[in-house]
C-alpha cells in the first residue's frame, strides 16, 4: 500500500512551523494510541502518526522529504536513505541503506575526491534506535526506573550471531563484501559498488546457514528494557541507553537506544516549565473569613493557610513544590488557584443573614445585595 504524505497524515500543511506539527502530533498520536483507541486499524495509523513525525520534526529530513517524497526513505527500492519504522510505542532508525557513496564518487572522479573507498566487511556499528513512551506527571516529577518493550533486531540466539557454521570466504564477492558492477550510460560506463547480496557484506558465507536468521546473525526479536526516568524530564526529553540498539556488523559495536519521553497531561494540575498550577475550591466564608485547609499535592500533603478577604482567582505561592530542574536540587513552585464556590440554594436563615450582612458597611460596594437578588 502506497504510503499517505507526511503531512496529511499529521492534518498541517507543508510549511507548518515545528510547534504546529508537535501539536499536531500529541493530538493525532493520542487518537489512535491502541491503549485508548481500539478500532482495529488504531495500531497502524498510530505508528504510521509516528513515522510522519519523526521525519517532519527533524529539520534536516523534513528537509529531504520535501525535496525527494517516501523515496528517500524508503530501503525497498535500492535508492533511498533508508528507514526503519519499528514496533512498541515507536522505534526508529536510519541508515543510508546499502549504496557506499565513497565508492560511487571514487568510481566517478576517482580516489583523489575525498570520500575515499572502504570494504563493506570491515567494523561497523550497529543502528541506533528512537522509542517514544508516554509518562505520567508524576513520574516526570519524582523519576525511576520504567520497563519499555520494544521491538528490534537482536543478535541471534541460535548461532550467537555467528550465521551459520563452517564459514568460508564467499564466492560471490571473493571476500570483499561488496559487488561492483558496470552500467552503460549517455556519459559512458559507470562502476557502482554494492553490499554483496550472498554475504550480506560480511565477506564470509557458510557450509550451514543458520535456519533461524538465514545467516544474517540477527533475527527480530521482542525485548523488555529498563530505562532511568531522570526527575524533571518534560515532553522531548531523550535519554541513551548506550549498546542497548541493534548489533554491529563483523564485530562492530551495538547501537544505542534513545528514549524519548511524553509527558501526558495530568487531569488536576497544569504544567508550566518547572511550575505547577492547580485549582482549589472554597467556600465564601473561607474567602471572608480566612481558613486552613489540607491540600493533597504531588507526593505529599500540605496545610494551605487562605487569607482573609480572598479574591476569586487569587494565587497563593507554595515554593519549591513544583517539578524538579533536571541535574539539580532546585524544584519550581506550586501555585493555587482559589476557586470562590457559589452556593446555588440558600434556606431562609442564610438569607437573612446575608440580608443582615448586605446592610452593613462590609458591604458598602453592594456585592452581597447583587448576590442575593439571585434568590428571589
Amino acid at each position: 500500500m502506497a504510503k499517505r504524505d507526511y503531512y496529511d497524515v499529521l492534518g498541517v500543511d507543508r510549511s507548518a512551523s515545528e510547534a504546529e506539527i508537535k501539536s499536531a502530533f500529541r493530538k493525532k498520536a493520542k487518537e489512535y494510541h491502541p491503549d485508548l483507541n481500539k478500532a482495529p486499524d488504531a495500531a497502524e495509523k498510530f505508528k504510521e502518526v509516528q513515522e510522519a513525525y519523526d521525519v517532519l520534526s527533524n529539520e534536516s529530513k523534513r528537509k529531504t522529504y520535501d525535496q525527494f517524497g517516501h523515496a528517500a526513505f524508503d530501503q525497498t527500492t535500492g535508492s533511498g536513505f533508508g528507514g526503519n519504522y519499528q514496533g512498541g510505542f515507536n522505534s526508529s532508525s536510519f541508515d543510508f541503506g546499502d549504496i557506499d557513496l565513497g565508492d560511487i564518487f571514487s568510481n566517478m572522479f576517482g580516489q583523489g575526491f575525498g570520500f575515499g573507498g572502504r570494504k563493506s566487511n570491515r567494523p561497523s556499528k550497529g543502528k541506533d534506535i528512537l522509542y517514544r513512551v508516554n509518562i505520567d506527571l508524576e513520574d516526570a516529577i519524582f523519576g525511576g526506573e520504567k520497563e519499555i518493550k520494544i521491538e528490534m533486531y537482536d543478535k541471534c540466539p541460535d548461532c550467537n550471531g555467528k550465521g551459520g557454521d563452517n564459514p568460508r570466504t564467499c564466492p560471490e564477492c571473493h571476500g570483499s563484501g561488496r559487488v561492483t558492477r558496470n552500467q552503460n550510460t549517455m556519459f559512458g560506463t559507470i562502476q557502482t559498488s554494492t553490499t554483496c547480496e550472498e554475504c550480506g557484506g560480511s565477506g564470509k558465507s557458510f557450509e550451514h546457514k543458520c535456519s533461524s536468521c538465514k545467516g544474517s546473525g540477527n533475527v527480530w526479536t521482542k525485548k523488555t528494557i529498563s530505562v532511568n526516568v531522570p526527575k524533571g524530564v518534560d515532553t522531548g526529553t531523550r535519554v541513551r541507553i548506550k549498546g542497548k540498539g541493534e548489533p554491529g556488523r563483523n564485530g562492530g559495536e551495538n547501537g544505542d537506544i534513545y528514549v524519548e519521553f511524553n509527558v501526558v497531561e495530568h487531569e488536576i494540575y497544569k504544567r508550566d516549565g518547572n511550575d505547577l498550577y492547580m485549582e482549589v475550591p472554597i467556600t465564601i466564608t473561607d474567602a471572608v473569613l480566612g481558613a486552613e485547609k489540607d491540600i493533597e499535592i504531588p507526593g505529599s500533603i500540605i496545610s494551605l493557610t487562605i487569607p482573609e478577604g480572598s479574591q476569586n482567582l487569587d494565587k497563593l505561592r507554595v515554593k519549591g513544590k513544583g517539578v524538579p530542574y533536571m541535574d539539580s536540587n532546585k524544584a519550581g513552585d506550586l501555585y493555587i488557584v482559589l476557586n470562590v464556590v457559589v452556593p446555588t440554594k440558600l434556606n431562609r436563615r442564610q438569607k437573612e443573614l446575608f440580608k443582615e450582612l448586605s446592610e452593613t458597611d462590609l458591604d458598602g460596594d453592594g456585592i452581597i445585595k447583587r448576590f442575593l437578588k439571585m434568590f428571589k
